[in-house]
């Protein structure tokens, strides 16, 4: 899969190199960071909405 079919987060700005990447690939989520491209997790995208509330409401423990 070519290296051009991740997306940015919108919050990342200027281009730099510390930002959250994602890309779909069969139905999952890929994700990582840009200072580590090739750390890679692979979650669904119900589990990757539960990680974003539990970061948003300061519950994830």
């Amino acid at each position: 899969m070519p290296d051009t079919d991740w997306q940015r987060s919108s919050f990342c700005g200027g281009g730099g190199n510390n930002c959250l990447e994602i890309r779909p690939v069969a139905g999952m989520l890929q994700v990582r960071e840009s200072q580590m491209p090739a750390s890679v997790i692979t979650v669904t995208p119900m589990q990757l909405a539960v990680f974003v509330t539990g970061v948003k409401t300061g519950t994830l423990g």
